[in-house]
This record gives structure tokens, C-alpha cells and sequence, in this order.
């Protein structure tokens, strides 16, 4: 009995200890990002710092990933809508292949800036250990919250907690 204690035991640390497992240089929840170029996609490069002064919302997708492919339309309306206006979104692939990456924009048709990161700087950078990763960032650079898994950006109850959480006007 003793033994299968001890077996459980190890087997709930080990499970804990996955779950809180980082990546290679993540930055955490009220940390603020680091400075990174960014490999223009869908336009010129561009810093990570040149989005400072107004809220940002970065979406982390790949066009292989089923959950990105089913949230970017929201994130489209999202951008597009009267609340998008206070806030930028921009998009990071991590696809290994820009030519991917560009199918999937052509197919998606978002009016949003994207950025290749074939490297993993970005990916490492913003914890994307799971895809589809959404961030929540303020004006200063700071990271206020981290989605991963799909959503329905567009959704009242989505849009009610990007209001609350980046501090914007309804």
C-alpha cells in the first residue's frame, strides 16, 4: 500500500511539474516583452517596441493548426470592429515555410499585420508551447494575459474581458 502511495505521489509531482514547464526564455504575465524583430509577413519587419503607446493583442497561429485556422475569422471581426479600434492585433506564424504561411493569409484574408518566426524567437519569447496563443498586452509592453486553445474573439463575453483586462471604453 505504502508503495502505491508513493507511486501517486511521484506521479502528481511529475504531472505538476509538467504543467508549469516554460519556454526557453518566456516571458511571464506582468513582465513585459522583451525587444524582438519581427520578420514581416504580410508587410515590412518591424520592432516588437514599435506597437508600444497603444494596446496590443498578438495572436501566435500555424496554418497546419486546426484551432488557429477556426479562430482567425473572429479575430478578423474583432480587428475590424468599433472596440479594434483601441488596440492593434497583429499575428506571429510559426510556420517553418513563409509560402504555408502565405497560403493560409491568402485564404484567411485578414487586414491585420503577421509576422514569420521560422526561428522560435517569438514563439519561446511568448510561451507558445500551444497553438493557437493569444496575448493580452498593454500600452507599456506588459503582458496582462495569455490565452491558449481557440476562441471566438468576436464573442460579447470575449470582447467584455478584453475590455476589462487591457482597460478600454465599452
Amino acid at each position: 500500500m505504502k508503495t502505491i502511495f508513493s507511486l501517486m505521489v511521484c506521479c502528481l509531482v511529475a504531472a505538476t511539474n509538467l504543467a508549469v514547464a516554460k519556454t526557453p526564455g518566456e516571458v511571464e504575465v506582468g513582465s513585459v516583452l522583451r525587444e524582438a524583430t519581427m520578420k514581416g509577413l504580410s508587410g515590412p519587419s518591424r520592432q516588437l517596441s514599435q506597437y508600444r503607446g497603444k494596446p496590443l493583442i498578438i495572436n501566435v497561429w500555424a496554418s497546419w493548426c486546426g484551432p488557429c485556422q477556426q479562430e482567425m475569422p473572429s479575430l478578423e471581426r474583432l480587428a475590424r470592429s468599433k472596440l479594434g479600434q483601441q488596440f492593434a492585433v497583429i499575428g506571429i506564424s510559426t510556420d517553418d515555410y513563409p509560402e504555408a504561411a502565405n497560403a493560409f493569409l491568402k485564404r484567411y484574408r485578414t487586414s491585420f499585420s503577421h509576422y514569420i518566426d521560422s526561428q522560435l524567437l517569438l514563439e519561446n519569447m511568448l510561451g507558445a508551447d500551444r497553438l493557437p496563443l493569444t496575448l493580452l498586452v498593454d500600452e507599456q509592453g506588459r503582458v496582462l494575459a495569455k490565452y491558449a486553445g481557440a476562441k471566438e474573439w468576436d464573442s460579447l463575453q470575449a470582447m467584455s474581458m478584453i475590455v476589462q483586462t487591457l482597460h478600454l471604453k465599452r
